[in-house]
């Protein structure tokens, strides 16, 4: 299989590196605390023009928050969110649910749920498909500057900012059509369990 370049010439520049490794084929997998995941995670996401699909454990990132709510203001983007139960009553997930209230109840583009595990566990998926640029991502990383290492420097002769924290978290972006399709179809079924707990 050959490297796709799109994600090499889109998401090189967020390594120490400024390239990716050879022979990653189709996907790629990033590292918190080394690599710069916040900002490959808002490149994904102010990106998409059609269809954004999330599960996410916690929202505690404001600036990938904003990038979510201002898809509210293009009608052409669809958007399905999932909020794991015990996170949802955070300041940053109430943001999303108010904008969510905020929407005109006949507009079916958006969906919000919040949920547990079909086994009534937490909703760990912490992962997205978006449509437009064909590409999906998941991994550990919680969207939090410890949990995506925020502000990691990307250059060898220059040290992290004095209290730089990062959790060991791992961000897998790739264009494989196949696991795209497949984990599509899951966070509509994780969704799904939602909607149902809630009727």
């Amino acid at each position: 299989m050959s490297d796709d370049p799109v994600l090499n010439e889109r998401f090189g520049k967020y390594t120490p590196e400024g390239k990716l490794t050879p022979g990653y084929g189709d996907g790629y997998l990033f590292y918190a605390g080394r690599d710069d995941i916040h900002g490959i995670m808002l490149d994904l996401l102010q990106a998409e023009k059609l269809s954004c699909k999330i599960n996410m454990y916690g929202f505690d990132d404001q600036e990938l928050n904003d990038a979510i709510l201002a898809y509210f203001k293009n009608p052409s983007i669809h958007v399905q969110i999932s909020l794991d139960k015990a996170q949802a009553g955070g300041v940053h997930e109430k943001q999303i649910l108010e904008a969510d209230q905020q929407q005109d109840p006949a507009d079916f583009a958006n969906s919000f749920t919040i949920l547990q595990s079909a086994t009534h566990q937490i909703s760990h998926t912490k992962g997205g498909v978006l449509a437009s640029q064909g590409i999906y991502f998941e991994g550990s990383t919680n969207w939090s500057s410890s949990g995506e290492g925020t502000g990691v420097s990307l250059k060898a002769d220059v040290a992290n900012p004095k209290g730089f924290k990062a959790q060991n978290n791992t961000l897998y972006v790739s264009t494989n059509k196949t696991n795209l399709t497949r984990f599509s179809v899951e966070l509509d079924v994780e969704h799904l369990v939602g909607k149902n707990a809630q009727a």
